[in-house]
């Protein structure tokens, strides 16, 4: 548990690396019984995870939750499902607004607990190319190299 009161059940780690997140979104979760144990037991996988905007409803397709292993096979549910995700009609619009003009997309970030409740964090995202990808790399490797000369320097002393 963190201060904030979430609960971290999966996060998406690929998701900085390959995309350029804009805005993110907090939306709750419709789930079945056997899910929300499920990711009690921090049994979901985001990797793959992205959302449709489908006749004014938001649906997280590609999100696996494993079945509860001790749920019987009637309330059991199908582990790759779309789900629906909560959010107010003029939140959706506004996505919808901003995926069709410019050409963003919606990723599953992370999956947590907060006060009791599943909510999943959006991202609207563009995908970047290789030479972002680089670039990102290079001003890491600048920051890492400066931040090792002034350690250097602090470590050497006052020169008079």
């Amino acid at each position: 548990m963190t201060k904030s009161g979430k609960h971290i059940v999966a996060t998406n780690r690929q998701a900085k690396r390959e995309f350029e997140i804009f805005d993110t979104i907090e939306a709750g979760m419709v789930l079945k019984g056997s899910e929300v144990k499920s990711l009690r037991n921090a049994q979901a996988q985001l990797a793959e995870a992205f959302c449709r905007i489908h006749k004014g409803e938001i649906w997280l397709n590609s999100c696996h939750i494993s079945k509860y292993d001790h749920s019987s096979p009637t309330f059991s549910h199908e582990p790759d499902r779309p789900r629906k995700l909560l959010l107010h009609k003029r939140e959706i619009q506004r996505l919808q607004a901003q995926v069709d003009q410019k050409g963003l997309t919606l990723i599953v970030l992370s999956l947590y607990f907060k006060n009791g409740k599943a909510k999943v964090e959006l991202g609207l995202a563009r995908r970047k190319n290789l030479v972002d990808k680089r670039r990102q790399l290079a001003q890491r490797e600048a920051e890492r190299e400066a931040t090792r000369a002034i350690a250097r320097q602090q470590k050497q002393g006052p020169i008079d």
